[in-house]
């Protein structure tokens, strides 16, 4: 491994009697489990040189276990599902019988900006080495599937050749950084964040010192008062607000995560300047790498830190031993009043317009990416951007091409006027690609929208919440996010009744974040024994919403009704 020159030297201290954390300034830089021991090994950005010179010449059968289970992800890698796989046996098998000889690639993009040249690239890539396949994420990455090793060092190569790259888009790793999708051209924004963004990847994204984290490291940094970068459930988040005194900056919050241990993230109190966001957010980092805990894994986010520290703490060490500075007290951002995923048509403050358009559950293809590129070029356009929602922005459209081209993006399947339960619903990878899942996510939502829609187009009688977010997970870990949705579904599997199983749900109710309908961040509720089929679920969802409409308050949100409605009106 490529030993990091500020890390502390393998030694270990004295500390209480209790088992150590695996903190490396606290219990030295031994390794306590496997994990930590083929991260010390070596580095895991070391791979790239195996993969370019070994295993895309040798294939598949020649990667090195620790490598292909491991540091392949720092480059972006997994070894996607096998094929006909059902979700009972997710838990069973062993990484190599669940696993096929493809992988998925993960095409990091940080702020979710793109131009037209890189989208028409990824494009090119998917229907060439991807078998026509794009997801685009709520990290606002772009997923292709079907990759073979063999033209791995291609791929990268055509990327590198537009500005983008698969570095460290997964692994334990800082992760693609999230920023508002309307940087720069909003025409309420409060600051840009782009150089922000521009000089963290630049400086930071790649360094060896900081590829041994004890997870997966999560940033959102955002100057838009809709606050539309999640930034509740981030590690580390800025977030644009502005100081009595010092004007224009960010307030810092941390510690923030789902999985099976939700947990919001919290504001330290302290301001950022503009100029200061690269080094604290480098400063809180290194506190991550140095003070996380590495001995159990499912312990190892910063959010767990946190929960032991304390903010005040944590801001204490930020500034003392990593900043060498106090950073100002500051304000908290004001309630966003406006939704964060954008979608729709805008103006700019150029006078020109962003539309926001709805793939199906962040559903693309290569083919589709390339109709969009043709697209936008069409109306003048030469960038977009992705969102933390699954959506996608066409930026800088003439006014005299707007309607043109939202009519374009609609035909596309890109709705830029989706209905309610289009316009929020998220889906993750799910069984078709993802070794963890144990259901299917993106038909089933897809399936179940479609029919949400049929249904409710003649029920003008039922008053509908005005927005309503669906989110839908194919296992526990929480990549869409179940609970902070409206209605949000964590795949398992359920008795079918004929002494089978069925894919199906646990059903969370009333969660959000500050620019959901619920109006501020929130876990969702749980009821007991409230868990719905996967074919059952439009049924559910129209069940619940009839109940929302005959017992809801005039204004009321879902979220807020559904916290106080009884088990028996959401079940």
């Amino acid at each position: 491994m490529t030993q990091a020159t500020d890390t502390p030297a393998r030694t270990r201290p004295a500390r209480p009697a209790s088992k150590p954390h695996g903190q490396w300034k606290i219990d030295g830089t031994d390794p306590l489990n496997a994990n930590e021991a083929f991260k010390q090994e070596d580095n895991g950005l070391n791979v790239r040189e195996r993969i370019e010179t070994i295993y895309a010449r040798d294939g598949f059968d020649s990667i090195d276990p620790d490598d292909l289970h491991g540091r392949f992800r720092w480059w972006g890698l997994y070894t996607q599902r096998k094929p006909g796989i059902d979700g009972g046996k997710t838990a069973t098998l062993e990484p190599h019988e669940l696993e096929d000889r493809y992988f998925m690639l993960r095409v990091r993009i940080d702020g979710g900006a793109l131009n037209v040249e890189q989208l028409r690239t990824i494009g090119g890539i998917s229907k060439e080495f991807g078998r026509d396949t794009a997801d685009v994420t709520d990290r606002q990455n772009i997923q292709l599937h079907w990759i073979d090793v063999v033209d791995v060092p291609e791929i990268w190569r055509r990327l590198e050749s537009v500005g983008l790259n698969t570095t460290e888009a997964c692994g334990d790793v800082p992760r693609v950084i999230l920023g508002s999708p309307v940087a720069g051209i909003a025409k309420d924004e409060i600051l840009d964040p782009t150089p922000a963004i521009r000089e963290i990847a630049n400086r930071f994204i790649g360094d060896p010192e900081l590829a041994n984290l004890p997870r997966k490291f999560k940033s959102a940094i955002t100057g838009h008062p809709s606050q539309d970068v999640v930034h509740e459930i981030n590690d580390i988040s800025l977030v644009g607000v502005v100081h009595p005194e010092l004007g224009p900056g960010y307030d810092l919050w941390v510690g923030g995560g789902l999985s099976t241990n939700a947990r919001l993230a919290e504001r330290l109190g302290a301001f950022v300047l503009p100029s200061q966001a690269a080094e604290v957010w480098h400063g809180v980092c290194r506190v991550f790498r140095d003070y996380g805990y590495r001995r159990l894994r499912n312990k190892a986010r910063l959010k767990f830190l946190l929960a032991d520290w304390g903010p005040e703490k944590f801001r204490r060490v930020l500034e003392e031993e990593y900043l060498g500075y106090a950073m100002p007290d500051g304000p908290g951002p004001a309630a966003a009043t406006t939704p964060g995923d954008h979608v729709g048509i805008h103006e700019q403050k150029d006078g020109r317009y962003f539309i926001g358009a709805s793939p199906s559950a962040g559903r693309l293809s290569g083919t589709l990416l390339l109709q969009l590129a043709d697209l936008l070029e069409r109306h003048g356009s030469t960038r977009l951007r992705t969102t933390p929602h699954q959506k996608l922005l066409a930026l800088d459209i003439p006014a005299e091409s707007v309607e043109a081209a939202a009519a374009e993006l609609d035909a596309l399947g890109l709705e830029t006027g989706p209905s309610l339960f289009r316009r929020s619903a998220i889906a993750c990878t799910g069984i078709e690609f993802c070794k963890l899942a144990i259901v299917d996510t993106k038909d089933t939502t897809i399936a179940a929208v479609s029919e949400l829609e049929r249904r409710f187009a003649d029920k003008s009688a039922v008053r509908l919440p005005e927005s309503l977010s669906l989110h839908v997970n194919g296992c526990p870990n929480s990549c869409a996010r179940i609970q902070t949705a409206d209605i949000g579904l964590k795949g398992q599997l359920l008795p079918d009744g004929n002494g089978g199983q069925t894919p199906g749900f646990q059903v969370h109710l009333g969660g959000g974040l500050a620019s959901s309908s619920r109006g501020e961040a929130g876990l969702g509720r749980t009821v007991r024994g409230l868990k719905v089929t996967a074919a059952d679920l439009p049924d559910y969802v129209e069940r619940v919403l009839e109940s929302y409409s005959a017992g809801s308050n005039e204004g009321e949100s879902f979220a807020e009704w559904a916290h106080r409605a009884k088990d028996g009106d959401v079940a």
